[in-house]
């Protein structure tokens, strides 16, 4: 084989790397705009799957012994509630995973983590660190992705007013009701402000793909169902 033909099957082979990839680039961009990007998506499925067995050990492992012995110093689902939720929050590191997040409505389940940090929402929606946990009385609020590492939020602006919003804790269970979806900027802290009744807050980017300002749901709390330990059955 003389120089010249090495020389064209060499051009050959990189041409034909050159359009698979690009191909693939293609593919990539395609399915972020379409569904959510997948290489991301792949490692937070992973983690979800880690963070799942996380919750499901962090609920068979209940409250602790000096946890128990202050519920029964403790009158009343709210007050216990309460005490629970400030102290799972004491107890968990940034990261952690603390409930489960449904809304059926568009079809969402997830592991919520507590914090709000890059490597946080690497893993999946997360708690707002400065906020109180579902149980404790005021805002109650989540963040997550739309388009980035399983794009929770992706279809958050398509729920809307009276849609259902479930989340499971150790403790309880809470189920909210929407009852408004808006943009605002991403400076307005007003939506996180406390109200006289208990509520929850989503929030992520928007538009998609973009940093620009904020969507929220605001949900306000019309059901408890308290655990064992909370109802005093295991107390």
């Amino acid at each position: 084989m003389t120089r010249r033909e090495r020389g064209r099957r060499a051009l050959r082979a990189a041409s034909s790397v050159l359009i698979a990839v690009g191909v693939l680039l293609v593919a990539d961009a395609a399915a972020t705009v379409t569904w959510q990007e997948p290489v991301t998506a792949l490692s937070t499925a992973l983690r979800q799957g880690q963070l799942d067995d996380d919750l499901r050990a962090l609920r068979d492992a209940g409250p602790t012994p000096l946890e128990l012995e202050a519920l029964r110093g403790l009158e009343g689902a709210r007050r216990r509630t309460a005490f629970l939720a400030r102290g799972l929050r004491a107890r968990v590191d940034e990261g952690d995973a603390v409930a489960r997040l449904r809304i059926p409505s568009i079809g969402l389940s997830k592991v919520v983590v507590d914090g709000t940090a890059p490597g946080d929402l690497r893993k999946g929606p997360g708690f707002y660190p400065q906020l109180g946990l579902p149980g404790a009385p005021g805002t109650a609020a989540i963040a997550g992705h739309r388009t980035t590492y399983g794009a929770p939020f992706r279809h958050l602006d398509d729920v809307a007013p009276g849609d259902r919003i479930e989340l499971e804790l150790p403790y309880g269970r809470f189920t909210y009701r929407v009852q408004e979806r808006k943009v605002v900027e991403p400076d307005d802290v007003s939506v996180l402000e406390r109200r006289p009744y208990d509520r929850l807050v989503l929030s992520a980017c928007h538009p998609l793909f973009s940093a620009a300002q904020r969507i929220v749901v605001l949900a306000r709390l019309v059901r408890t169902e308290p655990a064992g330990a909370v109802s005093g059955r295991a107390s």
